[in-house]
């Protein structure tokens, strides 16, 4: 599990095929791996991957074809900066908000402007995602837990302040660039929880009540 919140910007170091997977070596820069084990969980652009090596200035991954299909890691060349952060300690600061690392799909950069000494990016998400995305909500844009401040029909944006740009690479976006999207996991089991399964049938009236008590949809008390 990952908060979102980047630790450091590493660099691709290098590339290898795999008989359809590939292996990536990433250069970490400043993120402190003195703590890091083999099987150990990094975030790479926001892709949960496992230490399968570690080297005197980074580590290696390996990455399976699932993850190729789903993310960018498949389109990077060697040289690209990513974000990096390490598994969350259960003793840490929640900063973000909960980053499975999971990555939902990829979403394309429509739009840049500046807003102040902001800037404000206009992201179009795969359609399958748009239902998961919630103004005001979080999203996870290659690794970074950010807050959505705008919601059209197929597009959403988000205000990215100085210090955000700083740290992580979305200062390189341009229009067209592609990136890794993880929507919010409360929104995904929530989804799954009113559907119920087609075993068991509709979810009871009981259950959607209790839903409804403590917050989660329209019903409830007045």
């Amino acid at each position: 599990m990952f908060t979102g919140i980047i630790e450091a910007v590493g660099k691709l170091a290098s590339i290898e095929a795999r008989g359809g997977d590939m292996r990536l070596c990433v250069d970490s820069g400043a993120l402190d791996l003195g703590d890091v084990k083999l099987g150990d969980s990094i975030a790479t652009n926001g892709v949960c991957l496992t230490v399968t090596g570690l080297t005197g200035s980074g580590y290696w991954a390996d990455v399976s074809q699932e993850t190729l299909a789903c993310s960018t890691l498949s389109e990077l060349d060697v040289g690209t900066r990513l974000n990096l952060e390490k598994a969350m300690l259960p003793t840490g600061r929640f900063g973000g908000h909960m980053v499975s690392g999971h990555v939902d799909g990829i979403g394309q950069v429509t739009g840049i402007r500046d807003e102040g000494r902001s800037m404000r990016y206009r992201i179009e998400p795969p359609a399958e995602l748009a239902r998961y995305i919630a103004n005001k909500g979080s999203i996870t844009v290659d690794g970074v837990s950010l807050t959505v401040n705008g919601l059209e029909a197929n597009s959403f944006e988000l205000n990215i302040v100085p210090h955000t740009a700083q740290q992580t690479i979305v200062s390189q976006y341009r229009e067209g660039s592609r990136v890794n999207l993880e929507v919010d996991l409360v929104a995904r089991y929530l989804e799954r929880l009113l559907q119920g399964s087609e075993e068991q049938g509709p979810m009871s009236n009981m259950t959607q009540d209790f839903l409804a008590q403590h917050g989660f949809t329209g019903r409830g008390r007045r």
